[in-house]
């Protein structure tokens, strides 16, 4: 418990200036959590099979450009259809030029899906932070409180498992407290630092859908680790696992504001 609040107090530290400051500290410090993550989510896979390493590397240069891509537009949560193209080509041709022990459909698949997942949603981190701090701290303190309260009251009375075959120590109860707080919070500071005109219906169920969305992309993780048998997919922060143990949730978070904002 000590090594965790410890790893913590650290990683807060180091963040949130980075985060207040913005601008080029803010995206190097984007880019490299998501080629840590990159590595952490082709290692795992790697326990079944290794991926050829110039094949990796191809991948790795795409996938920056994916992240960096917003700093080239002024268009909200925008992505290159160049670079997804790129990406294919990198991912695919070379499945008719190497021998399928070394790298197959599959291989490629996992890379085109682990950049273009990874790719787009550390992308959107530069995004969100782009239009506004609150945005990003609005999203950030929904999947905080949803996983903080969810751990809670899974611990003190949850009983119904949520889903055992991906995650044991889950429950239904949990979820629930998880989901209240996230959304009750989320709505309060949306609509206290952000817009109080908003309309308090709409800021609600935004706010629902955003701390459902980081429940089961916290879960969506656990079946990735749990399919190559793996408990953590890093050991960056002690008492915590990797980039991905902690940014699974607020990753399908932010792809879900992106594709709620979009209708407003």
């Amino acid at each position: 418990m000590k090594q965790r609040v410890i790893s913590a107090l650290v990683a807060l530290i180091i963040v949130i200036p980075i985060i207040i400051i913005g601008g080029i500290p803010y995206y190097i410090g984007v880019v490299l959590a998501a080629l840590v993550g990159y590595y952490e989510l082709l290692r795992v896979r790697e326990k079944e099979k290794k991926i050829s390493p110039y094949i990796k590397f191809l991948s790795a240069l795409t996938y920056v450009l994916i992240i960096i891509s917003p700093l080239t537009t002024n268009i909200n949560f925008f992505l290159d259809y160049r670079l997804v193209i790129l990406d294919f080509f990198v991912c695919f041709l070379p499945l008719i030029v190497l021998d399928k022990k070394d790298y197959d459909a599959e291989d490629a698949l996992v890379l085109v899906s682990s950049t273009l997942f990874l790719g787009i949603s550390f992308s959107y981190l530069i995004t969100l932070r782009n239009m506004d701090v609150l945005y990003l701290l609005y999203v950030a303190l929904i999947t905080i409180m949803s996983d903080t309260f969810a751990h809670f009251y899974g611990t003190k009375i949850g009983k119904h498992k949520l889903c055992p075959a991906v995650s044991p120590n889950k429950t239904v109860e949990g979820m629930i407290g998880g989901v209240f707080f996230g959304t009750f919070l989320g709505t309060v500071f949306f609509k206290t630092f952000i817009d109080v005109s908003a309309s308090l219906f709409l800021v609600i169920i935004i706010s629902l859908v955003l701390s459902l969305i980081a429940e089961f992309g916290d879960l969506v993780f656990s079946a990735i680790k749990r399919r190559y048998g793996v408990k953590d997919y890093g050991n960056i922060m002690p008492g915590h696992g990797g980039v991905l143990d902690r940014l699974d949730s607020i990753l399908f978070a932010i792809l879900a504001f992106s594709y709620l904002v979009s209708f407003f």
